[in-house]
């Protein structure tokens, strides 16, 4: 059976001021439609079925997570007491489906991607869980072939091809590679031999774990002993308890970058990570200036930009160009879209003066 995993606990700061604390991306629409996280969760709920979709976030946002998704239980939405990184994360969710299903087939992806059509996600997930059955040992993630030389994505070096089941491609992994300089970045796109690094994968959850326990043992130990506790009255204690200890690293250094046997399926779907404010343009329609614009705008000579306000609060622009313009209740950010990167940095600096109550 088809299990799913959904990450939620990222903070999105590049996303300041419209993701706050309170608020983070996964909670957004990035596209005057379904939040990033309802979309998420639709899709994996028509793939695994209701009830078998678990959600990892943060403690404070349990609550939050139920009312956007009312179709779920708070028995599935697990809250970290803190965020310790990916391995952790995906171990405590494997170890949970592991409970209800011990030859459970689990995908795990983060909320905050937005993949068109559902219908191709579904085919290559399908596909990848074949995979991951018939090759009880590997672990398969998914490739995004690369439209330009990227240097803010991971890349996986594609290797031999394997037969790939429900005509997606399939590949053993030569190789990750991370996030590059220019330079490397165009060759790895001219070579054909690359791809982008989803963060999206499929594996037994049995595999995962004993993936885990060879290479992190104390992730390992720490999450069955949560998830022996969970249908008991003892589950908070042990989850506080335990899981801030667990060593903070991603899945990728903890498991990937050392499994014997990890397969790469072309991703058959269009997919975007929407990992800053420029993400905007590609999901979203331009005036004729070029704008992109979400919320209340009127302009004299401003193009190339990207706007986005609350509907109630008026912007207004003149002789201006290649600008981020985001008004959110009692902050606004204003900067050029060539330092759309910065935004992380501007979160630093207000925590630095005390003003952590903008974030």
């Amino acid at each position: 059976m088809i299990h799913a995993m959904i990450m939620a606990g990222g903070g999105g700061t590049r996303f300041w001021p419209r993701s706050r604390k309170a608020l983070p991306k996964q909670f957004l629409s990035v596209t005057n439609g379904a939040t990033l996280l309802q979309a998420a969760h639709e899709r994996l709920e028509g793939l695994a079925g209701t009830g078998n979709v678990w959600i990892i976030t943060g403690d404070a946002y349990r609550q939050s997570t139920l009312e956007q998704l009312p179709g779920s239980t708070l028995d599935r939405i697990v809250g970290e007491p803190v965020g310790r990184d990916t391995a952790p994360c995906v171990a405590l969710g494997a170890a949970l489906i592991a409970e209800v299903d011990p030859e459970g087939v689990m995908v795990v992806t983060p909320a905050d991607h937005v993949i068109e059509p559902v219908r191709e996600f579904v085919r290559a997930v399908r596909a990848a869980a074949q995979l991951a059955t018939d090759h009880k040992d590997a672990v398969v993630t998914f490739g995004i072939r690369p439209t330009y030389p990227s240097t803010g994505y991971g890349y996986i070096q594609r290797g031999k091809p394997t037969e790939g089941p429900l005509g997606v491609k399939a590949f053993e992994v030569g190789g990750f590679r991370e996030k590059p300089a220019p330079d490397v970045a165009e060759r790895f796109f001219n070579s054909g031999e690359y791809y982008w690094n989803s963060g999206i994968f499929v594996w037994r959850a049995a595999t995962i774990l004993n993936a885990l326990k060879a290479n992190k043992p104390g992730i390992y130990e720490g999450v069955t002993k949560i998830a022996k506790a969970w249908n008991t009255p003892d589950r908070q204690k042990v989850l506080e308890e335990i899981f801030p200890t667990l060593e903070k690293i991603s899945i990728d250094y903890a498991v990937l970058e050392k499994h014997p046997q990890v397969l790469v399926v072309e991703a058959p779907f269009a997919w975007d990570d929407v990992g800053s404010w420029l993400a905007l343009e590609r999901l979203n329609p331009q005036d004729p200036h070029g704008n992109t614009v979400l919320g209340n705008h009127s302009g004299i000579e401003t193009t190339n930009c990207v706007i986005v306000g609350e509907k109630d609060r008026l912007i207004t622009t003149i002789g201006v160009s290649d600008l981020l313009i985001i008004q959110d209740r009692d902050a606004t950010l204003i900067a050029h879209r060539k330092d759309e990167g910065t935004v992380k940095q501007m979160v630093d600096l207000l925590k630095a003066q005390g003003k952590e109550a903008y974030l």
